[in-house]
């Protein structure tokens, strides 16, 4: 039986970046993975693909639709289904490939099939115990939640990963959730033609936002021609061929939606039922997520948890910055995550993004907070680029100043966010921001300025 130090099963950003930290401070190491490819579902299937997909669809509606407002004609423009899924495919096997190379690079073993726990320091692969280690580190990610009333048959019904994948636009699709996958598919298809509304039991989309930026988004997104059935509830969904009809609740009224593809985008669900956690005794909660302690910790010894299968957002930096920490903590190094300066985004146009606590969790915590606000549209470099929709919102506490939550919705919040995460790492005022001297112009200025609002001076609004 092979002895390792560590041994990581699952190579998602969470696994395979632990491994490579691991590599790099020089454990003997080996990476488990199901799939024949590495990256999990972030590189395969999530995170990578459909920005590559909102980047081609947002260039299409571009050409068809803004160009014209800069003095640029562009007649015919067709878009080629298939060549922009295999773009996607391209970028996808480019970052792949690239995972499969640093695990080369940093001596880590990688070993194809289904990792489980067999019982103390010893794990299986597809069933047969074949390894030894003195750490184990599950990383096994999240797969789509499937809807007792919507059961996927991957061709009417489908998850995330079948829409990124789809052969042709469909003439109506109905998205059930508004949250972030939601929204992020929901766009792809709906700028490239389809119908497209999206049904949500939450009053407004990505829930778990800020206010101002939920109500903002829906605003926008409308005008783009999503549709958006919230605080309805969906009772059914009947599959008749080709199409399906899906009933829902609204205001005690029902409705029928009409749809050719229905896609299922209520979350994702930790996947530990294959980990057999049970004979090595680790404990997990009703929903299969890893219970967990300091830094990864589970309740045995030796056996650590991090990622999506365990509590948090499901974020893949998120993981990252878990396996880093869970390795540096058993290599006897102060590994770190702060929780609370954990940014999100949105990759719709115009993104949305936020760190921190939104002004409702702060009001509800007990905090008294000053608020600051700039849009866009008082910004030089969003008027001039064409994209003055969305604002900045800085939430501060009111006796101390210091910066609790920045929430952005506009072009490039994605970038943006950065700089609001790196300061409250830091422990930063609103008035560190603002005196800090920001290059002109740049959307960035919005971000001071937001700052400059906390205490009422703003100097461009």
């Amino acid at each position: 039986m092979k002895q390792y130090d560590l041994v990581v099963i699952g190579s998602g950003p969470a696994g395979y970046v632990a491994a490579i930290r691991a590599g790099q401070l020089g454990f003997k190491t080996a990476i488990i993975e199901k799939d024949k490819t590495l990256g999990g579902t972030c590189l395969n299937v999530g995170c990578i693909p459909s920005k590559a997909l909102l980047n081609s669809s947002e260039k299409y509606h571009d050409a068809k639709h803004e160009l014209a407002g800069h003095g640029i004609s562009a007649s015919g423009v067709k878009i080629d289904i298939k060549k922009m899924i295999a773009r996607k495919d391209e970028v996808v096997g480019k970052l792949t490939g690239g995972v499969a190379f640093l695990m080369k690079k940093n001596k880590v073993d990688v070993i194809n099939g289904f990792g489980s726990l067999e019982g103390e320091g010893v794990v299986a692969i597809d069933g047969k115990a074949t390894l030894k280690a003195e750490h184990i580190l599950l990383a096994a990610g999240s797969t789509p939640i499937e809807l007792p009333f919507a059961k996927y048959d991957h061709k009417v019904v489908i998850d995330s990963t079948d829409a990124l994948a789809l052969d042709k636009v469909p003439a109506k699709m109905v998205v059930i959730g508004a949250g972030v996958i939601g929204l992020e598919m929901g766009s792809v298809w709906g700028r490239l033609g389809c119908d497209v509304t999206l049904v949500d039991i939450a009053e407004r989309p990505v829930a778990v936002m800020d206010k101002d930026l939920g109500k903002e988004s829906e605003k926008l997104f409308k005008k783009q021609g999503l549709k958006f059935k919230l605080g309805a509830k969906v009772v059914s969904v009947d599959v008749k061929g080709a199409k399906a009809k899906v009933k829902i609740d609204i205001g005690g009224k029902e409705e029928i939606l009409d749809a050719d593809k229905v896609l299922v985008a209520v979350g994702r669900r930790a996947f530990t039922e294959s980990l057999t956690l049970d004979k090595a005794g680790v404990a997990y909660d009703e929903r299969g997520v890893i219970e967990t302690g300091h830094h990864g910790q589970t309740n045995v010894k030796g056996v650590y948890a991090i990622g999506d299968c365990v509590k948090g957002p499901m974020l893949a930096h998120k993981g990252e910055e878990e396996g880093v920490a869970c390795v540096e903590r058993i290599a006897g190094i102060a590994g770190h995550v702060n929780y609370d300066c954990i940014p999100w985004v949105v990759y719709t146009e115009p993104e949305i993004a936020g760190v921190g606590k939104t002004e409702e969790e702060a009001k509800e915590g007990g905090r008294a907070v000053n608020v600051g606000k700039f849009p866009f549209q008082a910004n030089g470099r969003a008027l001039a680029m064409g994209a003055a929709d969305g604002f900045v919102k800085i939430i501060a506490d009111k006796e101390t100043d210091r910066v609790l939550g920045v929430h952005i919705i506009g072009k490039n919040a994605s970038e943006m966010i950065a700089e609001a995460a790196v300061a409250m790492e830091f422990s930063a005022s609103a008035e560190d921001i603002a005196r800090s001297v920001h290059a002109h112009p740049t959307m960035s200025e919005a971000t001071k300025e937001a700052a400059l609002a906390v205490d009422g001076r703003a100097l461009h609004s």
